[in-house]
């Protein structure tokens, strides 16, 4: 009886916040009906949305269209076109030098080189665990796990993590130094570091690129690959005959969502090099959060700017994402 009570007066509280919670909705259900029902529920996240996404989306389309380095909107005159015709202005854009905003070039340049490399490599790589993960393994379950566990890592914590190996007195080089070698300046070198950018990236985000592919070979019929044996095909004949045609749907989305995800690389990059050394690692984000937010005078119009074409390009291949989702499923 006594826990009853308990019960009972611990329950007493909730039910009278939900009493005042329902008081509303059944205002407006009377009202006006149930067919409003359903916008009253969503309000709070449309609320949501519109403050922390809509707003923000329609002022910096505003700010890429005014200057000056006055932070309220109504304190920007208006340029029109300026800072795209300042970002586009080059003798040869295929050579930052020649540019007025030459930074803007590299950074440009630096993302296309990463995404090329790094996506390529990354499928790459994704195909083949995901073969690998699909065969009657030892402890099969326990390598998906570990293949997966870096995703669920913070980008910051892995970046100190690669940090901490990686740097001049870093594990890496009490390795090579124990070993009779010499330090090997890994993120201090332009080439060294870029490299570092590209194997970090990858081994922080494979695993979620694997599970994509992983799921599409589960899909596949095993009668197939039956069929296949008893009319003597080989392995890498029924690779490219039966494996590589019905994973197709899945590769190019995950291709997509790769290249969505190396333009917009900055967290992990800017933790481990700072975009350097020099401009060698600095990506377009970074140039824009730098832009706007780092340096000495922030130019907020100009970051804006180069934000609304890196949208762009982000909104093109999210298109194609969901056009290959949708012709998959068909």
């Amino acid at each position: 009886m006594a826990t009853s009570n308990w019960k009972s007066l611990a329950a007493a509280p909730v039910a009278a916040a939900f009493g005042i919670v329902e008081a509303p909705f059944h205002a407006v259900q009377r009202a006006f009906g149930v067919r409003p029902m359903p916008w009253l529920f969503l309000t709070p996240n449309l609320v949501i949305f519109g403050v922390f996404t809509f707003l923000p989306l329609i002022i910096n389309f505003y700010y890429a269209f005014t200057g000056g380095v006055e932070l309220y909107p109504s304190e920007r005159p208006f340029t029109g076109m300026e800072n795209l015709a300042t970002l586009f202005e080059c003798g040869n854009h295929f050579d930052p030098s020649t540019c007025r905003k030459d930074l803007f070039w590299r950074a440009i340049w630096n993302t296309a080189q990463f995404a090329l490399l790094q996506v390529t490599l990354m499928v790459l790589f994704s195909v083949i665990t995901a073969l690998v993960l699909n065969r009657k393994v030892i402890g099969r379950g326990f390598w998906r796990g570990v293949y997966f566990y870096p995703v669920l890592l913070s980008p910051v914590v892995v970046a100190l993590i690669w940090k901490w190996i990686l740097q001049q007195d870093g594990v890496l080089n009490a390795i090579i130094l124990g070993a009779g070698g010499t330090k090997v300046p890994f993120l201090l070198d332009p080439g060294w570091a870029f490299f570092w950018v590209i194997f970090v990236s990858i081994w922080a985000h494979m695993g979620f690129y694997t599970l994509i592919l992983l799921a599409g070979l589960q899909a596949i019929p095993g009668d197939l690959y039956e069929a296949a044996t008893m009319d003597g095909t080989s392995k890498m004949r029924a690779f490219w005959r039966i494996t590589l045609p019905l994973l197709t749907p899945n590769l190019l989305v995950v291709l997509v969502l790769a290249l969505i995800r190396a333009v917009q690389a900055f967290d992990e990059i800017y933790v481990l090099t700072g975009g350097g050394p020099g401009t060698a690692t600095q990506f377009i984000v970074q140039y824009i959060y730098e832009t706007a937010f780092a340096s000495n005078v922030h130019i907020l119009g100009l970051a804006a700017a180069a934000s609304i074409l890196i949208g762009i390009v982000l909104l093109a291949l999210t298109l194609l994402q969901l056009r290959l989702s949708y012709h998959g499923k068909s």
